[in-house]
């Protein structure tokens, strides 16, 4: 891959794809072979490289290439070193709950993937006990690989002097034009729901419960045909190997106390009213069923919540108090008010954000703005869906502009670093692979000799 796609890729500019970890698919209707051998006993299965490298072209729209198999191969045979080499570190160890844990994530991924555990089952022609044991040793091995990563790279850092040299690579020319970024902080309200809004969800709420409890009709119809839970629709309501913890506390103590088989009464979380069935539980991993009915939160009044704003910002400007101390504690948005009210991008926590991905109430917003001003309250829907009135702290703003290590340093800095974290672990790679034995075979030992033909011309 090369250095500029990689540079581009950074900025958001285009799709950036990670391979997924290897999962043996059922089914495959090539004649298996073993491609590689890795250590004292880990062989790796064409079927298994095939899977990943299908999964991988469909997904992301590509043709196949040996060359994409033979990197694929390579990759996994990475993980495994790291791996082989975790096993010999005394101070590395993967627990029993750690791969549990991870187990059930990827079942659940891969549930949701397929529609549930049932039609999981059905494509793998195997239980989920059995994909659960055929997994376990594969979510080990990355484990210990991803650990034993960790522990090389912990401490690498990357000095000014460094990322200057780096960005120093590019022509100028080639380098991405940025649309307009801004920094910004905000203090959120949300509007009070009015009362005959929330009486009215939970009524229909109700009536579904007597659908199912004296009118006969099942759950998993009624979550069909009316939840409002958008992963519902192909699940009927279902959801399997779900962690307490990852449930919103109204909801996880509802699951924890309801005997199997039992239906709950209607009760409320932060999504909605809920009816819920426990199907299955074990331990800490629940499977249930529900059927989510919304609070329409478009019926509500934001009179109460635009005042204590106005409150909020004569109190800053009048007294010269923090924007952050004030968002921490007034702030009703807890990801940003944790933060002293700073905004940032979910997966990257990047502070410097592209305004047109914030939106059209951001931008109205922002435009009104220069840099230290504070907006009166507005109205805005906020990355996560719910509609909220805020107040905005601009604290940067960039037109459009070609990216340049003085306006755009920090994301520069962080791009580095990566590029210097993958030539570091290049390099580890390439040592730790002389102490492990790595065989190549059959359709592997194929292209490779291929691939070592055209780079010898070349």
């Amino acid at each position: 891959m090369s250095n500029k796609f990689s540079f581009l890729r950074s900025f958001g500019l285009i799709a950036l794809f990670i391979l997924p970890n290897p999962i043996v698919h059922a089914q495959q209707e090539v004649i298996d072979e073993i491609v590689a051998i890795v250590g004292e006993n880990k062989i790796l299965l064409r079927s298994e490289i095939d899977g990943l490298v299908s999964n991988f072209t469909q997904q992301q729209e590509i043709p196949y290439s040996d060359e994409l198999w033979y990197q694929t191969l390579q990759q996994i045979i990475d993980q495994e070193v790291l791996a082989e080499h975790a096993r010999r570190d005394t101070n590395i160890v993967i627990t029993d709950d750690q791969v549990n844990q991870a187990l059930d994530q990827r079942i659940q991924i891969m549930s949701q993937q397929f529609g549930g555990e049932t039609r999981l089952e059905e494509i793998y022609g195997q239980s989920i006990i059995q994909i659960r044991a055929d997994l376990r040793e594969e979510i080990r091995s990355r484990l210990l690989a991803e650990q034993f990563q960790n522990t090389m790279l912990r401490g690498l850092r990357i000095t000014p002097t460094e990322v200057r040299e780096w960005f120093a690579q590019f022509p100028t020319d080639s380098l991405p034009i940025l649309p307009p970024i801004v920094r910004v902080s905000h203090i959120v309200k949300y509007p009070e729901i009015l009362p005959e809004a929330r009486e009215e969800a939970l009524e229909i709420i109700a009536a579904i419960r007597d659908s199912i409890t004296i009118g006969g009709r099942t759950l998993e119809e009624m979550a069909t045909r009316y939840s409002e839970d958008t992963g519902s629709i192909q699940t009927q309501g279902r959801y399997e190997s779900m962690l307490m913890g990852d449930l919103v506390p109204e909801f996880a103590a509802i699951a924890a106390r309801i005997e199997p088989g039992e239906l709950s009464q209607p009760f409320q979380s932060p999504f909605g009213f809920h009816i819920l069935r426990v199907n299955q539980r074990v331990g800490e991993v629940v499977d249930f069923s529900h059927v989510l009915i919304n609070i329409d939160r478009s019926r509500s009044d934001p009179t109460n919540a635009i005042s204590e704003l106005v409150m909020i910002r004569d109190s800053i400007i009048t007294y010269n108090l923090p924007f952050e101390l004030m968002s921490t504690r007034h702030s009703e948005e807890e990801s940003s008010a944790e933060i002293g009210g700073r905004v940032v991008d979910p997966n990257s926590g990047e502070r410097d954000l592209f305004i047109d991905a914030l939106g059209v109430d951001w931008k109205s917003t922002i435009d009104t703005l220069e840099i230290g001003e504070i907006s009166h309250p507005a109205e805005v829907t906020l990355l996560d869906g719910n509609v909220a009135w805020h107040l905005v702290l601009v604290q940067r703003k960039l037109p459009t502009h070609r990216v340049s290590i003085d306006t755009d340093y920090s994301r520069i800095e962080a791009l580095a670093l990566d590029n210097k974290r993958t030539i570091e672990i290049r390099r580890w790679l390439d040592l730790l692979r002389d102490d492990v034995f790595i065989e190549l075979r059959g359709k592997a030992q194929e292209i490779h000799t291929i691939l070592g033909d055209i780079t010898a011309e070349t």
